[in-house]
């Protein structure tokens, strides 16, 4: 039940039920995919370390849900943590672990930490402040390229490791951040001149010949099929293969016979589809849907711009994971790397997307009841 009150009271209760119902099912269906695999050759124990991780980012969740975040108004608090997490991403050059060509974890034993994903979080956090201070004159073209610079610092020591989808990421959480605070219409096709041009300089300076074979593969995914196209192929493999309804449970022959490369990370809604076919697919895309619905419906009722802004930014870094991962699933989006969100094993992803939430559920206490032409106005610039 929503109880909204005047601006500046608490509500007594901070959690989003709804939101919550809409999670589990979709948890639920990542551990169900790679339990149905758990007797696969090679397919480890996936499963049971991914119970883990669940039980213990609900936990997170559940803690974070009742601690007052408003401290993280100061910008002294959001400095060290930007300083500490880019201090960890230097870090990782000299002490993470290699995994798939890039080093971006640390490992502890049979667990690994990579900092690039709490990283995002922090990210939303010190653009959410800046702005939310600097909304009156956010038209002032100055404030998109120190924004900039904020998002650029770990942009660069994520892209190096390399880890080119966590930094596309990032780059996505600023424009929209930027996007959703009030930028013209004129400064807005300076942003995607700019970007365009960034991104032929990246073409010939900065990205690794494998990098550039991902996006050629975006072009025509079965140019090379045996090669840097082959899992993109398939993946839309699986994806078709499961048709309407799909092959049932543990009948996914493309991740059981191993076609399907890290079906529990980057491919788990190709293993999902394949068992479960376009149905399947579709409630998955439809309780996603739900969960953005109730992150913005949270931000909507901010007590300041600061949580309103990171209420969106949060619904943007969801989408960006969300969008890409489904992407390249298809075979219509390059091979990033990039985990969907709930679903792709992991822990460190898993624990930054619950802490996120649990922020914002915090916030939910001391909302304000929102009129919706004001936000209209305010963020959009109409």
């Amino acid at each position: 039940m929503e109880i909204l009150i005047n601006s500046g009271k608490k509500i007594s209760n901070g959690i989003d039920w709804l939101l919550v119902f809409f999670i589990v099912p979709i948890v639920l269906a990542g551990l169900v995919t790679m339990k149905s695999f758990a007797l696969s050759e090679n397919a480890g124990n996936f499963f049971d370390k991914q119970v883990i991780w669940v039980i213990l980012s609900l936990i997170v969740f559940f803690i974070f849900s009742f601690i007052d975040f408003r401290f993280l108004k100061r910008t002294n608090v959001l400095v060290f943590l930007f300083l500490l997490f880019s201090f960890l991403l230097l870090v990782l050059f000299i002490f993470g672990n290699i995994s798939h060509g890039a080093q971006s974890w640390f490992a502890f034993g049979g667990f690994s930490f990579q900092p690039a994903d709490m990283t995002k979080l922090v990210l939303v956090l010190i653009l959410a402040k800046y702005f939310s201070r600097r909304h009156v004159e956010i038209r002032d073209i100055k404030h998109i390229f120190i924004s900039g610079f904020y998002a650029l610092i770990p942009f660069i020591l994520i892209l190096f490791q390399p880890d080119f989808g966590s930094a596309l990421i990032v780059f996505f959480i600023w424009l929209g951040m930027v996007l959703v605070s009030g930028i013209s219409k004129t400064h807005l096709f300076f942003v995607f001149l700019s970007v365009v041009l960034i991104f032929i300089s990246f073409w010939f300076f900065v990205f690794a010949p494998y990098q550039k074979a991902r996006i050629v593969d975006f072009v025509n995914p079965l140019a090379d099929i045996h090669g840097s196209g082959y899992n993109a192929f398939q993946s839309t493999i699986a994806v078709g293969s499961g048709q309407i309804f799909g092959k049932g449970l543990g009948f996914g022959t493309q991740s059981r016979l191993n076609f399907l490369p890290e079906y529990q990370t980057d491919f788990v809604l190709a293993a999902y589809a394949e068992e479960w076919g376009f149905m399947g697919s579709i409630l998955i895309l439809l309780l996603y849907g739900l969960v953005i619905w109730r992150i913005l419906y949270a931000a909507s009722f901010g007590a300041t711009n600061f949580e309103i802004l990171f209420g969106m930014g949060i619904a943007i870094f969801f989408m960006s994971h969300i969008l890409i991962n489904i992407g390249m699933n298809l075979g219509l989006l390059p091979i990033t790397g990039i985990p969907l969100p709930f679903m792709s094993y992991g822990g460190s992803h898993l624990l930054t997307e619950f802490m996120g939430l649990g922020i914002l559920m915090s916030m939910r206490k001391y909302a304000r009841p929102a009129h919706r032409d004001d936000m209209r106005n305010e963020f959009l610039g109409l």
